[in-house]
């Protein structure tokens, strides 16, 4: 089986005060488990703050966003280096509000992934549709071409390292989830797509976490569909009661 992988992404909130006080409480409710992947994504700027506050606990840092550039003159990016020096393990790729709202595309995210795997971070690819999409009945199409040209020319010893999140943009912190259904058919057709990649070998252990408006109350029910292997949590991340609750969710058999 996967190992269940639970990804908090804070995106921009909390003051530094409020990053220590949320993880000081994650790190108490999640400090015995040991079966599940624990990651939370902080702002940049309290990468490092938050770094220090997880020594010794089971929760993961990760970035939100990365620069596909080592180094130079790209004023207000940050790159791989500089998140690997603070203590970043994982990076959160193509994130919807990225591709919506500053333009990313198939071909920018490739590139970040390809910068990510060279720099030893796994990376967190991030997929989805609009409802308009989903409307027009393309979205198995639409996701399977950005899994395919996200992940172009990444080798199969490279892609047991990343990781898919199918977040549809209509349930993205509007408080509507797809149901374990129509999750449970995207996953299943991702991971399709990933074993044409890569092979099954490969494949079954690539995990396909899911996105958008996961809470307590449904996280139970997502997580007994047998291709969704964990969730990219935003809002109900900011609790520290809420996000642990996702983390020790309960699926239902």
């Amino acid at each position: 089986m996967r190992r269940p992988m639970i990804a908090g992404n804070w995106k921009m909130n909390t003051t530094a005060a409020e990053a220590e006080t949320l993880v000081r409480g994650l790190c108490s409710l999640v400090a015995d488990v040991t079966d599940v992947d624990i990651l939370v994504a902080p702002p940049f700027v309290y990468l490092q703050l938050v770094k220090a506050l997880i020594a010794d606990s089971p929760v993961a840092l990760a970035a939100q966003d990365m620069s596909p550039e080592k180094s130079g003159p790209w004023t207000g990016e940050v790159s791989g280096p500089m998140l690997k020096d603070v203590g970043c393990t994982y990076v959160i790729i193509g994130h919807s509000e990225r591709r919506q709202f500053f333009f990313e595309t198939d071909e920018s995210v490739n590139k970040k992934v390809h910068a990510a795997l060279n720099e030893g971070l796994a990376p967190i690819v991030c997929v989805g549709e609009t409802l308009e999409e989903r409307k027009k009945g393309v979205t198995l199409s639409l996701v399977g071409r950005q899994v395919k040209n996200g992940l172009a020319e990444v080798t199969a010893g490279h892609a047991s390292e990343v990781t898919i999140a199918y977040e549809p943009l209509w349930a993205i912190g509007t408080g509507v989830t797809a149901s374990p259904e129509e999750a449970e058919e995207v996953h299943s057709a991702i991971r399709e797509v990933l074993r044409e990649l890569f092979g099954a070998d490969i494949v079954g252990n690539m995990r396909i976490l899911y996105g958008g408006s996961v809470k307590p109350d449904n996280v139970d029910e997502l997580m007994s569909r047998p291709n969704i292997d964990g969730a990219l949590v935003g809002g109900a991340s900011l609790t520290a009661e809420s996000f642990a609750r996702i983390v020790r969710f309960e699926a239902i058999s």
